[in-house]
């Protein structure tokens, strides 16, 4: 190929549905190059590059926001730290946070098993009348 790709080649090349590529062209994250003489849009590598960016942005976490601010700071080449660390920052409070939510649930779960495991199998289940409670 010579580094041009219609959506559907984009899309296999950089592993994702069709349907996410057009995703994030509607979201402003992507673009494509121009049109063929078929009148069919093309990327180039650097779409393919872009889309890259984006999924591993995602797979840590940032918002499709971020992930457009951070495409921006990028611009294909470099960005600053003073640019980037306050969006890592705050996504890694959210991580953070929800962290602790879920150590919180944990704790619970925990201690609804060991309830169930403190009674007889064929006994009424405290974990249901203790969820039943919460509801009066």
């Amino acid at each position: 190929m010579d580094g041009h790709y219609n959506i559907g080649q984009l899309a296999r090349a950089a592993g994702v549905p069709l349907s996410t590529l057009r995703y994030y062209e509607r979201a402003g994250l992507l673009s494509p190059t121009g049109r063929a003489r078929n009148n069919y849009r093309f990327y180039t590598e650097d779409a393919l590059q872009i889309v890259r960016f984006i999924r591993a942005a995602q797979a840590t976490g940032f918002t499709l926001d971020d992930v457009g601010t951070l495409l921006t700071l990028w611009n294909g080449h470099t960005a600053l730290c003073q640019d980037v660390q306050p969006l890592v920052a705050k996504r890694l409070e959210e991580v953070t946070q929800r962290l602790k939510e879920i150590r919180h649930v944990q704790r619970i779960l925990t201690s609804m098993l060991a309830m169930c495991h403190a009674q007889a199998q064929d006994a009424s289940c405290p974990v249901i009348d203790k969820l039943t409670e919460a509801l009066s």
